[in-house]
């Protein structure tokens, strides 16, 4: 990799409110910015909590040829040769034992699941609301077709509960067993333990030779939070998570005002 007038080598963004607009889409301006930013020198790398088949079409459409890090860190993904090179998943006997603990808890969850593979499809449960852009799923009839094939992570709803309420109860009662985090609007996960974006990004940080003091990071949601802390510098959006603001070294314009853009012209404006 050439040498770089940017203080960082690497540039890592979170897909949805971050990078993404509300509308689903990547702004000009913002396209230009990352553009003069690898034609500089530095890296550009998505870190999402997406699996692979729905971040494909979005990397595709950004001519995007790197490495890409999905499903919340378990998916490093070649984007210029459609390949996965290292995928995590969990252990469904544990999955299935931290579920029936917190159901214990909270009472009747929703559940969803991403399956691995770079064809992994995402299968809802009987009584789970896909709250998503227009992205495929499968809606299972039979609870026990969630736990069929190998996954990458869980889904979970609660009827009542809110999503800061569910992710705090869920870590209280099963943290021990499974990572839980906050993704989205409505998207609670369950991770195998230890995995994180941070987890994903180191290794795909190693395979392009840089090191986290290269690296800036942008993000939205608590899940963000250990990929800005291993980074450099952590930059939140204005439309982020209270948690991930209070963590973060810096709070850039929101998503849909190209948030991303404005620190990285800044960047190479010197």
């Amino acid at each position: 990799m050439s040498s770089s007038p940017l203080p960082y080598r690497l540039i890592a963004t979170d897909l949805d409110g971050t990078l993404l607009r509300s509308d689903g889409t990547v702004s000009g301006r913002t396209r230009e910015a990352l553009a003069a930013a690898t034609a500089a020198g530095a890296a550009h790398i998505v870190v999402t909590g997406r699996a692979v088949p729905w971040t494909r079409h979005i990397l595709d459409d950004l001519g995007y040829r790197g490495l890409a890090v999905c499903g919340q860190g378990a998916q490093v993904y070649h984007a210029g040769e459609h390949r996965l090179l290292t995928s995590v998943t969990m252990d469904r006997q544990l999955a299935g034992i931290a579920v029936a603990k917190l159901e214990a808890e909270v009472g009747p969850l929703a559940l969803a699941v991403s399956r691995d593979g770079l064809d992994g499809k995402v299968v809802l449960g009987p009584g789970y609301e896909f709250q998503g852009y227009e992205l495929p799923v499968v809606a299972a009839t039979d609870l026990a077709e969630l736990w069929s094939a190998p996954l990458t992570k869980l889904y979970i709803q609660h009827p009542t509960l809110d999503d800061d309420t569910l992710t705090r109860i869920a870590r209280e009662t099963v943290g021990g067993l499974v990572d839980v985090v906050l993704a989205g609007a409505g998207i609670v996960e369950m991770l195998p333990l230890g995995l994180t974006k941070a987890t994903g990004l180191s290794l795909a940080a190693r395979r392009l030779g840089v090191k986290a003091a290269g690296t800036i990071a942008f993000g939205d949601m608590p899940n963000d939070i250990p990929m800005l802390a291993w980074s450099a510098h952590g930059v939140a959006m204005a439309n982020a998570h209270d948690e991930l603001k209070a963590v973060a070294r810096e709070i850039t314009a929101s998503n849909d005002h190209d948030g991303i853009a404005v620190v990285i012209e800044e960047l190479l404006a010197g």
